[in-house]
């Protein structure tokens, strides 16, 4: 097995070169996709694709089995300023650190994912394998995994490569972003003129700020609310009549993004209005069977603070990968080799011949 394991970790290392040296900003992913299509082809399966979302079924599928799909994303975010290394030119130091823009987060989980896939099709599981390489994932576009659901078959349960050092994420806050506007009255600031529209929003900020629900997660703890922007004005001495602000809410599993909504806005002064309810909060149970078989392989449980896909997904989902969430989005971005060799055992030892339901 740890010869496998060796060739597994040396394929997927390879794949995850060719993908850093590909930019792939999220809805710019073609070309990675294209890529990931022909190696996974290039292994005798065959593939579905929509737009720049790439998937593979085990082969014999059958509709009489529970399904387990194996999700992560080829998009990465645009670099940031501060990288030196190229970050589309994959450099592997002797200390086996792999650097590179979206090697952590999520092109190692991807690559990984895929190995544990092929490998796991070569044999006989309970539940039928679904491998989907989505995209648009970091910014929650609705051209990524929210429009591949439908054309798949009906799926159980979903194993989510993020960034999690291979502890699995049993819970996820979700995210709602709310645009509140407050309307006044222009007028001159050297007179007693108009009616100030920053004014008006100071009351709703502070309610922001101090208010705190009373249901709270033991796994994710409260929901966050958080004032981010705020824009008013046009020139010095000319009294406001809007001002908008944004506050960025990230909810726990104990109520839904419409919920939340619900109770924020009798509360408020201001016009709110949601950008969108459909990034949700995400929880499995602790005694999922694929929870309990992690906690057996020494793995902890915990709630993420971070969106995935996760939120898009309307069945049960586990989120546990390679790398650190704390490298992803930064300058010089990397993982280890070692992460990666450890993540394929782990999914291995965690999926081969369990039950998923």
């Amino acid at each position: 097995m740890n010869n496998d394991i060796t060739q597994l970790t040396a394929e997927a290392v390879g794949l995850l070169k060719s993908l850093i040296a590909i930019p792939s900003v999220s809805r710019d992913e073609s070309r990675a996709a294209d890529c990931l299509q022909q190696y996974i082809e290039l292994q005798g399966m065959e593939t579905g694709r929509k737009g720049n979302n790439v998937w593979s079924l085990s082969p014999l599928f059958d509709l009489r089995k529970p399904t387990l799909l194996l999700n992560s994303h080829i998009d990465t975010v645009k670099p940031v300023g501060g990288w030196r290394h190229d970050p589309f030119k994959p450099t592997l130091e002797s200390n086996g650190k792999l650097y590179g823009l979206g090697s952590n987060d999520a092109g190692a989980s991807v690559v990984s994912l895929l190995q544990v896939f092929l490998q796991l099709c070569r044999t006989s599981q309970p539940y039928n394998l679904i491998f989907l390489a989505s995209c648009e994932e970091e910014v929650s576009g609705k051209e990524g995994i929210e429009s591949v659901l439908p054309q798949l078959p009906p799926i159980d349960f979903a194993l989510v490569g993020e960034p999690t050092e291979m502890q699995p994420a049993i819970a996820e806050k979700g995210l709602m972003v709310l645009d509140v506007t407050a309307t006044g009255r222009s007028g001159h600031a050297a007179r007693e003129e108009g009616d100030n529209a920053i004014y008006k929003v100071l009351d709703d900020i502070a309610w922001f700020r101090d208010y705190r629900f009373p249901k709270v997660s033991p796994l994710l703890g409260p929901v966050k609310m958080s004032v981010t922007q705020v824009n008013a004005g046009t020139q010095h001495n000319v009294i406001p009549d809007r001002c908008t602000f944004v506050v960025d809410i990230r909810s726990n599993e104990c109520y839904t993004n419409q919920e939340l909504f619900d109770l924020i806005t009798p509360h408020l002064k201001c016009e709110a209005r949601a950008r969108s309810f459909r990034l949700s909060s995400s929880h499995v149970p602790a005694d999922h069977p694929l929870v309990r078989r992690a906690v057996f392989l020494g793995r902890v449980p915990f709630g993420s603070p971070t969106l995935s896909d996760q939120a898009l997904m309307p069945f049960p989902s586990l989120k546990m990968g390679p790398g650190k969430s704390s490298r992803s989005h930064t300058a010089d971005e990397f993982v280890f080799v070692r992460e990666i060799e450890e993540a394929i055992g782990l999914y291995l030892e965690l999926l081969d011949g369990t039950s998923i339901r």
